[in-house]
């Protein structure tokens, strides 16, 4: 019976991945998650003697508590970091399973050696992840002379320690390669920079998904494979989806970011003229006589919750000024898959409002306003033409072909690559010092007079 259940569990993951795949039917994938996971908790306990429950209970309540506290108190620009986290506490649970089966004396070594070799790359891959999108550590790729020998050697290491321990099961062998798997896991992530950091949290997710199936191997829970297959697979198609976006390669970035580990200083080099700076009253008198408007959301707008008023914004010049509003958003923009989807959901855009890069990237040239809210490395064309950036071959958002671009941020500096944008001082553009959300409130007071 219980594996009937189970089986019930299993489609309700799978149709809870499926909804999550679009905007429209998000909200019911996540209740389909959540009922699959009560469902199998529910049946796990009701299988377990009742002398072993109180601890169980007490610890699946603590982890009930947490969760729910982080989730209503996490900022929407902190959910990258809450993701990483949880990466790694799948990961770390991986490693403490296999722990477990070695110090119960068990016999499924080459499970458990699979589970500890992941879920350790999982977890100290996350803790890098969640530092740098954190801020406790750079954000830039950090690298040093001879890492990918280091890395190669501990690749070598870790397979024979792997399958020492597997065939000798000797102990000393097993914390040696728990020790050696955390250590790459650091070194594979520290190089990789803030560009790829969405397919890294991709990357993670698939290693915690497939920690798990060999979990289930060890302990012979079928849901387990089950669901640790759709998390590992799910998340490795997500992040072949974004590096086929930014038109990098997942293989180099699993390796430690050779892919990105390019420099340049041609674009300090190069003359940057001078930026024009405007006025919120200029950007509303523009607007006001525009007949298409295109809004780019970037990570900016998240820092400054200014999803609200730009949504305000967008309602005014429709309603007012009869313009042709729409919304284009970057396969990364912000720090993780779908972060400017999920902001503009929160603030009630529709979604026939919103369209994706490809969808949208040629109609920047018959456009009069291209109005960019916290963005950056998106909209750089640096991408297209400086072949020793880090950025180089990302697709960008084609907003320099606008008759007029609106640049809403703090200053001029450079975005989370590093790397300097050109287009602030493109005759065409206009930059709007400031707050995000403070300017386009200040844009929206103008509109309304």
């Amino acid at each position: 019976m219980s594996e009937l259940i189970y089986l019930l569990a299993a489609v309700l993951f799978i149709l809870s991945i499926r909804g999550l795949s679009a905007p429209k039917s998000a909200r019911l994938g996540n209740f389909l998650g959540i009922a699959g996971m009560m469902l199998a908790i529910v049946t796990a306990l009701a299988l377990i003697p009742s002398e072993r429950l109180l601890p169980i209970i007490s610890a699946l309540t603590t982890g009930a508590i947490i969760g729910i506290v982080s989730g209503q108190k996490v900022r929407m620009t902190a959910l990258p970091q809450m993701i990483a986290a949880f990466n790694g506490l799948g990961g770390l649970a991986a490693v403490f399973l296999a722990a477990g089966e070695v110090a119960a004396a068990g016999t499924h070594y080459f499970a458990s050696s699979i589970g500890l070799v992941i879920g350790a790359l999982a977890f100290s891959g996350s803790m890098v992840a969640f530092a740098k999108l954190e801020g406790i550590i750079s954000g830039k790729a950090l690298s040093f002379p001879f890492q990918h020998t280091l890395n190669l050697l501990l690749f070598a290491l870790t397979a024979v320690l792997f399958f020492g321990f597997a065939f000798l099961h000797s102990e000393w062998m097993f914390w040696l390669l728990t020790a050696t798997a955390l250590l790459l896991g650091l070194l594979l992530v520290l190089p990789i920079g803030g560009a790829d950091m969405p397919i890294v949290i991709s990357v993670l997710n698939s290693y915690s998904g497939w920690a798990a199936v060999s979990i289930g191997f060890m302990l012979n829970q079928t849901l387990m494979i089950i669901t640790g297959t759709i998390v590992g697979a799910s998340g490795a198609i997500l992040a072949f989806v974004m590096t086929k976006a930014m038109n990098s390669s997942l293989i180099h970035i699993m390796l430690g970011g050779a892919a990105r580990l390019r420099q340049t200083d041609k674009a300090a080099e190069a003359e940057k003229g001078t930026a024009r700076s405007g006025s919120p009253e200029d950007a509303a008198f523009i607007m006001e006589n525009a007949e298409k408007i295109i809004i780019v959301p970037g990570y900016g707008m998240a820092v400054a919750r200014a999803q609200h008023v730009l949504k305000e914004m967008a309602d005014l010049l429709r309603q007012k000024y009869h313009a042709e509003v729409r919304f284009a958003i970057h396969p990364v923009a912000g720090r993780m898959p779908g972060h400017m989807n999920v902001l503009l959901a929160e603030a009630n855009v529709s979604y026939d409002e919103i369209f994706e890069m490809e969808d949208i990237n040629r109609a920047f040239s018959d456009t009069d306003v291209a109005y960019v809210i916290g963005a950056n490395d998106i909209t750089n064309p640096i991408a297209k033409t400086d072949t020793s950036s880090p950025i180089y071959g990302m697709p960008v958002l084609d907003v320099a072909a606008a008759k007029t671009v609106f640049f809403v941020k703090r200053s001029l500096s450079s975005g989370y690559s590093g790397v300097d944008n050109p287009l602030f001082y493109n005759e065409n553009t206009i930059m709007l010092y400031g707050d995000a959300k403070a300017v386009t409130e200040a844009v929206v007071k103008e509109l309304e007079k």
